[in-house]
């Protein structure tokens, strides 16, 4: 095991140099942890996971792992183990021949990689399918298989680069809990590419969030749920995503709200929030709601919002209802038992202490939910 360490690494790829692809990025991944970089595509996460399985090369900055600088070693020397998103087998070979390839190449013993091999094939459940080839495979035992050669190698670090894009929903799930299980058993520093949010909710022990080559936040998943570093961040993690409603503060016989800019949203501030939104009355801010804070029970304060009802997606344990307000589609999650009319008005309760400001310029948050 082995902490990994990035400090102010930036990359450029050839007519790219006036955007750069990562830019001044410093994380470190702890010995042991399970460390996510999630973001959409373009944000420069693989290209940062590249840098440290040392598939390209940093422009500036340094890459440690373990008390190593490796930014000049070769990825076979910086004990590292990478597990891709289209799995990288070889067609012609047995599960056993691919699982046991890197190490035939290092001349390990045959009796060393008969027991590796046999030893993460029994931690992935795939004893029974070492004599098959890939092609007899499913994605799911594909994938196995390709984490399975990883293991193998008992490296200091894992790095996987969207590992569960090609799978289908059941199998994702079944997978992300599968890679958690193992990072549990194994203990070992794991560095997880997606640009699915909710893998990385599920799966990180913390997250870094991208955005253009740059991070905006690392934190444990719920305070990058909870407390946002801004906007983005916001309305990136969770599903359904946050709402988002632009207006302004306003101010009537001595109470504050926030009035949305077409005016289907008009929500008394909650008092926790008053003293730091007070100074920014009457200027442009962006208020966020999550689905949650939108509900069919009744509301403190009385905030409550009455809108047409577009979609109702009932999802067992909870239904989902969007709303149309000032021509935006706003979710509110409701009681499973609720199914409004669609195209008719419906009315929800509006948990004003869960609401979050942002500057409308610069997407700060305006009231700290620490």
């Amino acid at each position: 095991m082995a902490r990994v360490d990035l400090k102010n690494i930036s990359k450029s790829f050839d007519g790219a140099t006036e955007v750069p692809a990562v830019r001044d990025v410093s994380f470190a991944a702890e010995d042991g942890e399970f460390l996510v970089l999630v973001g959409p595509s373009g944000c420069g996460k693989s290209t940062t996971l590249r840098m440290v399985a040392g598939l390209e090369d940093p422009d500036t900055g340094e890459i440690r792992i373990g008390d190593r600088v490796v930014n000049d070693d070769e990825p076979k020397d910086r004990d590292i183990a990478m597990v891709f998103q289209n799995y990288a087998l070889y067609p012609h070979m047995t599960v056993f021949k691919n699982m046991a390839f890197g190490l035939k190449l290092r001349k390990y013993p045959k009796a060393e990689i008969r027991q590796r091999v046999h030893d993460a094939a029994e931690i992935l459940g795939i004893e029974h399918l070492l004599d098959r080839r890939p092609k007899a495979l499913s994605g799911g035992e594909r994938q196995r298989v390709a984490v399975g050669r990883a293991i193998v190698r008992h490296p200091q670090v894992f790095l996987f680069d969207e590992p569960l894009s090609n799978l289908d929903a059941k199998l994702r799930v079944q997978m992300r809990a599968e890679i958690s299980k193992l990072h549990a058993r194994l203990k070992t520093t794991m560095i997880y590419v997606t640009h699915d949010q909710v893998e990385a909710m599920t799966m990180g022990d913390r997250i870094v969030v991208m955005l253009d080559g740059q991070i905006q936040q690392i934190a444990p998943p719920l305070e990058l749920y909870q407390n946002p570093a801004n906007r983005f961040v916001a309305e990136f993690i969770g599903s359904p995503p946050m709402n988002i409603m632009e207006g302004a503060l306003e101010e009537a016989n001595g109470a504050l709200s926030f009035r949305s800019a077409g005016g289907g949203l008009s929500m008394a501030v909650h008092d926790s929030h008053r003293g730091e939104l007070a100074k920014h009355l009457g200027k442009p801010v962006v208020c966020g709601l999550r689905p949650e804070a939108l509900s069919s029970g009744s509301a403190d304060g009385g905030c409550r919002l009455e809108a047409i009802a577009e979609v109702v997606e009932p999802m067992g344990a909870e239904t989902f209802v969007y709303l149309s307000v000032d021509g935006k589609t706003v979710a509110a999650r409701v009681e499973n038992h609720e199914r409004p009319t669609v195209n008719e008005a419906y009315t929800v309760a509006i948990a004003n202490e869960q609401a979050h400001y942002f500057d409308a310029k610069s997407g700060v948050p305006l009231v700290d939910r620490a």
